[in-house]
């Protein structure tokens, strides 16, 4: 894996910012687009722009093929076993959406309880506080050790026979954390739930298999891995979303429409109402192409040996705070003692040095650590150990500043 043959795939990295080299270091908000998908999306609007499934003209086929033909490399890219199971949304977030608003609604009811973690991101919290604030539904939280890990003893303990719905991100924004979905998912089974599955910071890092996680529902979005905003994926087994209802209405979810009543298209269909996000699927298409020319173990490597020097790197700086494990996915969430994170991203920006700062929409996390936010720098294919340098450099030369100030 040649890191300096895949940084020539990214135009926007070879720029200055603030006059410095850019070093991008907030892959896990939004990662960069390579030249294959930037190109993919060009040539889909210079030469065969149309609507899909409707038009039998040459351009109308043309766009159906590259639609439905990333929907293919969607579904072999984790597994599932039929494209009637992969749905398009427009993020991870619309896809947890319609899990809550449809299946969600539809089986959980007064009494019942739906499980998650204290580390999720708000779009897998918001959507099932609104189930149990609409079913009267119990809303609860496994614990969580002290380094920010999910021990399955506390699984066992927090999930009961009356527990519905298991919903659990697979690797944490904030603490990097890569949880055991797999063997959650066999205790959730045990009891007679269905597990949900956070993908949206593990499906651009790692390689994924529905399959062998056995999760009924997964999520990702397609911006996180190089793909363009405003596409994602709803993965959902086929027995459970064949029972469920739309959430949208209107064309090209509907198989016939008479005055009073209205029936369905088949899967998957049946969820995706208008004119769907054509361009975004075939860029995500060209996105998977990529990644897997790539290779994701190859990436996942790479990620955590850069994690791990960053890690090394960072310790030995006094007054920092590294949350999360030891073993995390490629992001480091720090802390400066008496510098707020917003002037820690700003400080490091002037050189050029793009971090992400915030609650990072997990707020409930925040209160779990007892901060009200941290800095984050995530990394991906395209980051070097350089870099890792330049942000050590950079946070030293933020604690040296607000020491005298």
């Amino acid at each position: 894996m040649n890191i300096s043959d895949i940084r020539k795939h990214f135009p926007i990295l070879d720029q200055q910012v603030n006059g410095r080299d850019l070093v991008y270091l907030d892959s896990a908000a939004t990662s960069q687009k390579p030249l294959a998908v930037i190109d993919a999306l060009s040539t889909y609007y210079r030469e065969y722009n149309s609507n899909v499934h409707r038009g039998v003209h040459t351009l109308g086929t043309r766009a159906t093929d590259g639609y439905e033909g990333a929907r293919e490399k969607v579904r072999k890219f984790i597994g599932a076993k039929s494209m009637q199971e992969i749905i398009f949304t427009r993020g991870a977030t619309t896809a947890l959406n319609i899990v809550a608003q449809s299946y969600g609604l539809a089986n959980v009811k007064q009494g019942d309880e739906i499980v998650i973690t204290y580390m999720e991101h708000h779009a897998n919290v918001i959507p099932w506080q609104q189930v149990a604030k609409i079913t009267g539904a119990t809303l609860k939280y496994i614990p969580l050790q002290e380094d920010g890990t999910i021990d399955l003893k506390d699984v066992e303990e927090t999930v009961t026979s009356q527990t519905k719905i298991v919903s659990v991100m697979q690797v944490s924004n904030v603490l990097g954390t890569i949880n055991p979905i797999k063997e959650i998912a066999q205790i959730a089974h045990k009891h007679g739930a269905i597990m949900v599955v956070d993908g949206a910071q593990s499906t651009p890092h790692m390689k994924v298999d529905v399959q062998d996680l056995d999760c009924d529902f997964f999520a990702f979005s397609g911006h996180k891995m190089g793909a363009p905003t405003g596409i994602g994926v709803l993965y959902g087994k086929k027995q459970l979303l064949e029972k469920m209802e739309p959430v949208e209405f209107g064309g090209e979810m509907i198989d016939f429409v008479g005055l009073q009543e209205s029936t369905w298209k088949e899967l998957p269909w049946k969820f995706e109402a208008g004119t769907p996000i054509i361009a975004g699927a075939i860029g995500l298409g060209a996105a998977i192409d990529f990644l897997q020319e790539i290779g994701l173990e190859n990436i996942e490597a790479h990620e955590h040996k850069l994690a791990q020097y960053a890690m090394e790197k960072l310790s030995d700086v006094e007054g920092l705070t590294i949350y999360g494990p030891n073993h995390r996915a490629g992001l480091i969430t720090f802390n400066i003692e008496d510098v707020h994170p917003h002037d820690v991203a700003t400080v490091l920006d002037a050189e050029g040095i793009a971090v992400r700062a915030g609650h990072h929409c997990a707020q409930p996390l925040m209160k779990w650590l007892k901060v009200s936010a941290t800095a984050r720098a995530s990394f991906y294919l395209y980051n070097t150990e350089e870099e890792v340098d330049k942000l050590v450099a950079g946070i030293l030369k933020t604690k040296e500043y607000f020491s005298n100030v």
